[in-house]
């Protein structure tokens, strides 16, 4: 496919009104097709009803796809779309995306086809807040926007939709094929930011003028779901045991020579044996009512994410204030046992039931999905892993190992 033709004026254009997005641009694929205008991957595609805009407004919507493509919305959509494969709302996290990008980019003094749907428009319509503008930009990046107006228990989600109604707002961006940002991609796109951010800032106008004060950068990190899987696998791993059942082959060896050389036969050296118990895990799920709808959804998806993989014999235990259910998870069944399970809705959170219940199981491990919002009781001198939605609201627990599902 050739370099695009509707586009070339305005990234001509873009070299003199913004140093920043036009070296940014140097990093995106340029392409004229016969649709709406869009961003897949690392890919612009212009529509023949971009040629018609004026050339300013022409301006501002390239810079719009290209800090989607900078800030690696099309992977990242694709991301979100695989940790949530049930209940993610596409509509909402474009929502979110194009708020921020058209913030940014009025912020920074470029035009926009009117209306325009922007982040401080968007937070007024949802809670009634109105921060300034290069505050809104700072606080929030598109995951996190995504994930309050998708959980939202006061209709947040519907409100969002209605104002971007409103605002004219269209899709514009398609998730990129495949699973979505890579950590080495994200850093690349970091370093390209951070050096078109620093060209800006020393021509003194256009989006480098914000400088570091935009959140929604791509952020190079493990997954949460690798870290939780690698502590787990320590957790149950199976270590070799001493038998004076059978000797070291070692000492077999050493014993054969000595027999046939006449020297001294070697001390007994017992051989090792691999525990044959399959290792059993308590999965604690928090149904309280701090855990909104896309959280738990989240939790689901690693409960069967751990079921899919681990290869233990997995019991789970939902619980508030209480113990709920308790089931073994059925190493075929569990798909249906997990679709089934009628989930209790409020209450408050007291840890000392569900451990006290999933140590009478004598697991391996024991793993709570959870805010880390109540009693904790004594260590029960295992490992524990406490899998929170956000930053926990205190600093450590007293036991275990704390893991963010924040990003």
């Amino acid at each position: 496919m050739t370099h695009s033709a509707h586009a070339t004026p305005a990234l001509r254009a873009l070299t003199e009104a913004d140093p920043a997005l036009a070296a940014l641009s140097l990093w995106c694929a340029h392409r004229d097709h016969a649709g709406p205008t869009e961003t897949v991957g690392t890919e612009i595609r212009y529509g023949p009803g971009f040629a018609t805009l004026p050339l300013h407004e022409q301006i501002g919507v390239v810079g719009h796809h290209i800090l989607h493509v900078a800030l690696q919305h099309s992977a990242r959509m694709a991301a979100m779309a695989a940790r949530f494969p049930e209940s993610f709302a596409p509509d909402l996290w474009q929502i979110a995306a194009d708020a921020i990008v058209n913030e940014a980019l009025v912020q920074a003094g470029h035009a926009l086809p009117r209306p325009a749907l922007l982040l401080t428009g968007l937070l007024a319509a949802v809670d009634g807040t109105s921060p300034p503008p290069a505050e809104a930009l700072a606080a929030w990046d598109s995951d996190r926007l995504y994930l309050r107006l998708a959980g939202g228990q006061g209709g947040e989600g519907g409100r969002a939709r209605a104002h971007a109604k409103a605002q004219g707002h269209g899709a514009d961006l398609q998730p990129e094929p495949g699973a979505g940002a890579s950590e080495e991609r994200a850093a690349d796109w970091r370093a390209h930011l951070a050096r078109a951010l620093a060209a800006g800032a020393a021509a003194g106008f256009g989006i480098g003028t914000l400088g570091h004060r935009l959140a929604d950068w791509p952020r190079p990190r493990v997954p949460w779901e690798w870290v939780l899987r690698r502590l787990l696998l320590r957790a149950m791993l199976s270590l070799p045991q001493p038998s004076h059942r059978r000797p070291a082959r070692a000492w077999l060896a050493a014993e054969a020579m000595a027999r046939a050389t006449g020297g001294p036969v070697p001390a007994f050296q017992p051989g090792v044996a691999r525990a044959r118990e399959v290792p059993r895990l308590a999965l604690c799920l928090d149904c309280s009512t701090s855990i909104d709808p896309p959280r738990m959804a989240l939790f689901m998806g690693e409960i069967a994410g751990i079921c899919r993989r681990m290869g233990a014999e997995a019991y789970l235990l939902t619980f508030d204030e209480v113990v709920h259910h308790q089931m073994r998870l059925d190493a075929a069944g569990w798909r249906a046992q997990l679709a089934a399970l009628d989930l209790p809705q409020g209450g408050g959170t007291d840890f000392r039931p569900v451990i006290g219940a999933a140590l009478r199981l004598r697991p391996s491990a024991i793993v709570l999905l959870t805010d880390l919002d109540g009693p904790t009781g004594p260590d029960p001198r295992l490992p524990v892993i406490w899998a929170v939605p956000e930053a926990p609201l205190r600093p450590e627990a007293p036991f275990g190992h704390v893991l963010s599902l924040a990003h």
